[in-house]
């Protein structure tokens, strides 16, 4: 995918999600965009220790 083309996609999705018109997508910098994206999307598990030590118990290295 081009930059072009992905651009003009992640332009449309900000103003079809955020209500963002052009010109403030065009303003926002990447890591602006990213943060309320990240901010939309559902949060993923992080594995805890517990988790760590049951996967290891289930397939030891042998």
């Amino acid at each position: 995918m081009s930059f072009a083309d992905a651009a003009g996609r992640l332009a449309g999705l900000a103003g079809a999600l955020l209500g963002w018109p052009p010109e403030m997508f065009w303003s926002a910098t990447p890591a602006e965009l990213a943060a309320v994206l990240t901010a939309l999307s559902p949060q993923s598990e992080t594995a805890g220790a517990d988790d760590l030590a049951r996967l290891k118990e289930m397939y030891p290295d042998g």
